[in-house]
């Protein structure tokens, strides 16, 4: 069959930056799909992106469907003849022209034909459309009279199957052959004879590198030679890297210098006020300290490169030039008397003012590190603190800054290096993966502020639902047990949760927020666990049993994950299944006593010792939390409990002989629950 590439180009006022990668893939999924969907056969797949267009080639694509084979079954052969005709009727044949199908219940009427695939170009003006349907976008526009909404207007529309026109209207756009190249550098139409034209076409005469990759790989290039030209380099966030990717057709990196007075105030601050006003990449030196200088990505190629640069310093002085005014303005005032004033501020109207927060905040981050044997007075001053710079100039300009300016102005009023610290970090980690606090402090005061939000939103009937969660108390979950686990911290959750709690006033749940929250972030490890390749059955076994330290559950889940690797794995939690049902229905006899007078089979005799020298022997080991060689120990009971069960009657005749048996198992049952319920475990 023989095969075309197909081009499809939409063409538009400059497309939103943040959002191009993902309107590209989405747009290029839903073309693919379709054409999968009606089994119709394809070779490569290229999308392009820039500012003014959504592109996709695909080549050596059939033209058109493969042909189906079509059977309908129809009547018994037995029916009257009016049904026969009726049905040959409905297949468009003569009833003479029907076959039969024999079968073990008779034979049936059968209609076949061969159905021929549609052609290709037909359906591609539907599969564009559905694509441009589903794209991912929150809000669409209107423009002049018209009705038809899209992200942006909608300008020209380029769909080739081969050298041939695929006739269709989208988004008010007839199709044609011609595009359009970089609106200054070639602001003039450029037609494509052929699909295969595409990219090197608007390459040259046309101005325009259509591949995202490409221009972005240029772009990184070019910042990367810029910053080693300074004799420094260049810091690139990805993701500023996408958005600035987007905007241009012809990128061209230019590099501009600010004053050294601006270097007096935080480099954060001047950074951020760079990426976020301008777009801008900056650099540092050998020491890891910024350089007074940023580069740019300008979409042309001057004639007089200075000209844009001196053009970019006019607009880039006054945004330094504001966050230097916000600095010095801002140390006027000692962070301590900016947090009274934030009784003014309002955190959630049934839990107070952020200034409530900030005393609640200070207790529980003293309690803290009161139970990790740290510093006291530096944590409960470093979160009655940490909140403070919500009210500073340079906090209202630039909402990220939080934490890190009351860093800096911590230290400006002489605070200890360590509660400075702390008010930094206390937002760490911000998002999965990021680091976490480092100082003592910093660690009892991001748990606290966390904890605080958590048992206040539980406390007051506000849990996250499954489409909601506007205080982002699954992330905050998830941080307060990083920061325990990976920090090595010996904390009881449902010990610190509840004190959490304490520290609210009037709560209408207090009864059940502590049990609630703690509930709600262990289940959070599920998810974590997943992310880290541990399979589900080692969380829910070790769940089961409730341990609310959430280091000695990590030690638990990692212990089980490594006992499922051993041979005896299988055995003895399909053997803890079947004890656990046995226990189950006779919950009366767990607690009695073995005595040993009634064991008379010697397979009961030996499960019985085994199982009392093996709890003498581990007993150490769970005191050590050293669940890993506990369970190993554990493993070798496999032959005594498969003996057992093999050889042994638990439910005996006689009573006093079968509550015996069954005390046995809940003692072995025990053992294996001070770690977890391997009765879970998927065989």
């Amino acid at each position: 069959m023989t095969t075309r590439d197909f081009l499809v180009e939409l063409g538009t006022e400059e497309l939103p930056p943040k959002a191009l990668k993902k309107l590209s893939a989405s747009f290029t999924a839903g073309i693919v799909n379709a054409l999968t969907k009606a089994n119709i056969s394809f070779g490569e797949v290229s999308s392009f992106a820039a500012p003014r267009r959504l592109a996709v080639k695909i080549s050596s694509l059939s033209r058109q469907q493969p042909d189906t084979n079509v059977e309908k079954r129809g009547p018994s052969c037995k029916a009257p003849q009016q049904a026969i005709d009726g049905f040959a009727r409905s297949c468009g044949v003569e009833s003479n022209q029907l076959q039969v199908l024999e079968t073990n219940k008779g034979d049936y009427f059968v209609f076949r034909a061969v159905e021929k695939g549609t052609e290709t170009i037909s359906l591609l003006p539907e599969f564009v459309q559905e694509s441009i349907n589903a794209l991912p976008i929150p809000k669409r526009m209107r423009w002049g009279a018209s009705r038809i909404e899209f992200v942006r207007p909608s300008k020209w529309l380029v769909m080739l199957f081969g050298d041939e026109i695929v006739p269709a209207e989208i988004l008010g756009v007839t199709s044609g052959r011609k595009t359009r190249g970089h609106r200054f550098h070639y602001n003039q139409e450029i037609e494509l004879m052929a699909a295969s034209e595409y990219e090197e076409k608007l390459l040259s005469p046309g101005y325009v590198i259509t591949d995202f990759s490409k221009r972005r790989a240029k772009i990184e290039a070019q910042i990367i030679k810029a910053g080693t030209d300074l004799g420094g380099t260049a810091e690139i966030d990805p993701d500023l890297l996408d958005e600035v990717t987007a905007l241009n057709e012809w990128p061209v990196a230019l590099t501009g210098r600010f004053e050294e007075r601006f270097l007096d105030v935080p480099p954060e601050a001047l950074i951020l006020s760079m990426k976020e006003n301008q777009k801008y990449f900056h650099a540092v030196d050998s020491e890891n300290k910024l350089m007074p200088f940023f580069i740019t990505v300008a979409n042309i190629e001057s004639k007089d490169p200075q000209q844009v640069i001196e053009g970019n310093e006019k607009v880039i002085r006054p945004r330094l030039a504001d966050a230097a005014f916000f600095f010095e303005t801002d140390k006027k005032t000692t962070l301590e008397s900016r947090v009274e004033k934030l009784s003014t501020v309002v955190f959630q109207n049934q839990l107070g003012s952020v200034l409530d927060k900030a005393k609640r905040i200070s207790e529980l981050a003293g309690y803290i590190a009161a139970t990790l044997n740290t510093d006291v007075d530096n944590a409960k001053r470093a979160g009655y603190l940490a909140k403070g710079d919500l009210l500073s100039d340079m906090v209202f300009e630039f909402t990220d800054l939080q934490g890190l300016m009351g860093y800096h102005y911590a230290l400006h009023d002489g605070e200890v290096d360590e509660v400075a610290a702390a008010i930094n970090e206390q937002y760490l980690p911000k998002f999965a993966g990021d680091e976490l606090p480092q100082s003592n402090a910093g660690i009892a005061v991001a748990l606290a502020d966390r904890l605080d939000t958590l048992t206040g939103l539980f406390g007051i009937k506000q849990p996250p639902t499954g489409s909601k969660d506007p205080f982002a108390l699954r992330r905050a979950s998830l941080g307060v047990l990083r920061i325990i686990i990976e920090r090595g911290l010996d904390l009881d959750l449902e010990d610190i949760v509840a004190k959490a709690v304490s520290l609210h006033k009037d709560l209408p749940a207090v009864d059940t927020a502590t049990q609630q929250v703690t509930n709600f972030m262990l289940e959070r490890l599920r998810a974590w666990y997943e992310d880290k390749g541990v399979s589900i059955d080692s969380y829910l076994a070790v769940v089961a049993v409730r341990p609310t330290k959430p280091l000695d559950f990590d030690k638990r889940v990692n212990a089980v994950n490594s006992f499922k690797a051993l041979p005896q794995a299988a055995s003895l939690a399909a053997a803890n299944k079947r004890v656990s049902n046995i226990l189950a229905k006779n919950a009366e006899n767990n607690s009695i006593p073995v005595d040993s007078s009634l064991l008379k089979q010697t397979e009961e005799i030996a499960l019985n010792n085994s199982v009392d020298a093996l709890q003498n022997r581990i007993q150490p080991l769970f005191k050590l939390g050293d669940y890993t060689n506990a369970l190993g120990e554990l493993a070798t009971l496999q032959a005594d409990v498969d003996g057992f069960f093999d050889a042994v009657m638990v439910m005996d005749e006689d009573i006093k002989v079968r509550n015996n048996r069954i005390a046995i198992l809940a003692k072995l049952r025990s053992l294996f629950l001070r770690t977890a319920d391997i009765s879970l475990l998927n065989s």
